[in-house]
């Protein structure tokens, strides 16, 4: 199911609030819980059922692990470890075989010359961001940081639905304690007051804004065969913020769902286009995924503990495979390998004691992630070569479409430069001067403008849902 479907908004998210409240007023805790778990499998089976075993097996077999971890003693060091490299094993087999297998064998071919015929295989929804999750259940229940996690609670700390399909990546510490606390099992109006709030803004978001620029973007990487300097740099930029947006917007919906339950989810951007370097980017951008690449990826490898060469493998490591965990394309292995680099570069420029006027730091860095961006989209070599060459082509004579406009009457046409680099400008504002979602709601969830102006936002991107003129647009990272 989709948070920017009519469905989601209009009947799932009003039944599971009211069912869950219920069930808790009249202290039946436990099936409360059992109820939004329910729920929550109900929300990932509308989007496809025939996943639903793998999701329960997944479940059922991690729980097993990790309470056998959490259980045996330390004096046990050995069967523990090797119960630790199951777990892992299984968790990392069940991504490698939907996600990487084709990849694999298709690369096997074109190197052995072999022809391997592997059917399609379907990649289950949520696999990817709960493989994280489980890896660092695992992980931490072999440090005996999860005891006292029952079933039941741990069912809902995996299934809770705003959180199952793209995240953010929830640490169990985040959430389980908090279904634990019966405090937050009551109604609280203004927590719901500002979840509705923050789901506005981000509903606003993916529908208005994210599926506006993708209009510009999806015909530049996947249908045109060539592109000018204004066309390529259009692409490119309408992609940037379309990511963003899509993105940001889905977790500003997650967010404000489990708001209105009472569960606060972590924040998972922080305006990461105004960052002044690539290591700023990554403190702001999907903060998450890289608080999970930090503590389950870099420092197991041994950080920045073993000197400094050894640090600048380790970080180069560290997001080459964070750009595979992304898919299963040579793409993302490219764009995993340039931000691995400009972190190492980053590290040696600031070990050098120089520094760059914030202007020239912050356009470096937001055109280093726009360039970068190519590849994370593109579907193969081919086509980021030909939008880079059109962004490069700078004296091709094609600033004059921005001209145009002003003498014809399509102004204000999809298809004009001016119109979209309109917008392009106002997504450039948007993201670099307004405060994020929660920082501009939260404390303000009771004064009336910001009501009105979430009202305003929820308004402007429902219209568009219930007229059943087009069905709800799936959201980027469900691909990831």
């Amino acid at each position: 199911m989709l948070f920017n479907s009519a469905t989601y908004i209009l009947v799932f998210l009003p039944i599971t609030t009211a069912g869950y409240f219920i069930l808790n007023y009249f202290a039946q805790y436990r099936l409360a819980a059992i109820f939004l778990s329910v729920a929550s499998l109900i929300f990932y089976s509308i989007s496809g059922l025939e996943f639903l075993p793998i999701l329960l097996l997944s479940i059922l077999v991690n729980y097993g692990i990790g309470t056998g971890l959490s259980t045996l003693p330390e004096t046990m060091k050995g069967r523990r470890k090797s119960l630790l490299t199951v777990g892992i094993i299984f968790n990392l087999g069940l991504l490698a075989y939907f996600k990487y297998t084709n990849f694999f064998l298709e690369n096997v071919d074109l190197v052995f010359g072999t022809d391997w015929k592997v059917g399609k295989i379907a990649f289950p929804l949520a696999l990817s961001f709960v493989t994280f999750q489980k890896i660092a259940y695992l992980v931490d229940s072999y440090r005996f940081l999860t005891r006292g996690y029952g079933p039941v609670n741990y069912g809902l700390f995996v299934t809770f639905f705003p959180q199952l399909i793209a995240g953010p990546i929830v640490h169990h510490a985040d959430v389980v304690p908090q279904f634990k606390n019966r405090d937050r099992r009551r109604f609280n109006f203004d927590n719901v007051r500002l979840g509705l709030m923050i789901f506005s803004a981000g509903l606003f978001k993916k529908v208005v804004l994210a599926d506006t620029f993708a209009q510009w973007s999806t015909p530049g990487f996947d249908t045109a065969t060539s592109l000018t300097f204004v066309q390529a740099w259009i692409t490119g930029l309408s992609y940037t913020f379309q990511l963003y947006f899509d993105f940001s917007g889905y977790v500003d919906m997650a967010i404000g769902s489990a708001m209105i339950f009472n569960i606060h989810l972590p924040i998972n951007f922080d305006s990461p286009y105004r960052s002044l370097s690539i290591q700023d980017f990554w403190r702001r951008w999907h903060m998450t995924l890289s608080r999970f690449l930090r503590d389950y990826l870099y420092v197991p490898l041994g950080g920045n503990r073993s000197g400094e060469l050894r640090t600048y493998i380790n970080l180069f490591i560290t997001f080459l495979l964070g750009g595979l965990w992304h898919g299963a394309s040579w793409m993302f292995v490219v764009w995993g390998a340039l931000h691995g680099t400009a972190l190492v570069l980053h590290r040696l420029w600031s070990r050098s004691g120089l520094s760059l006027p914030t202007p020239i730091a912050w356009l470096i860095t937001f055109v280093f992630v726009v360039v970068t961006w190519v590849f994370f989209r593109a579907t193969d070599m081919a086509s980021a070569l030909m939008v880079l060459k059109g962004m490069a082509s700078v004296r091709d004579g094609s600033m004059h479409e921005l001209l145009q406009p002003l003498i014809v009457r399509d102004y204000l046409t999809m298809a004009s430069p001016v119109f979209s680099f309109t917008w392009i400008a106002a997504g450039l504002v948007i993201v670099l001067l307004f405060p994020t979602s929660i920082r501009l709601f939260k404390g303000n969830q009771r004064k009336s403008i910001y009501a009105l102006y979430a009202g305003a936002l929820f308004a402007a991107a429902l219209l568009p849902l219930i007229s059943f003129r087009a069905s709800p647009s799936e959201f980027l990272y469900f691909n990831f």
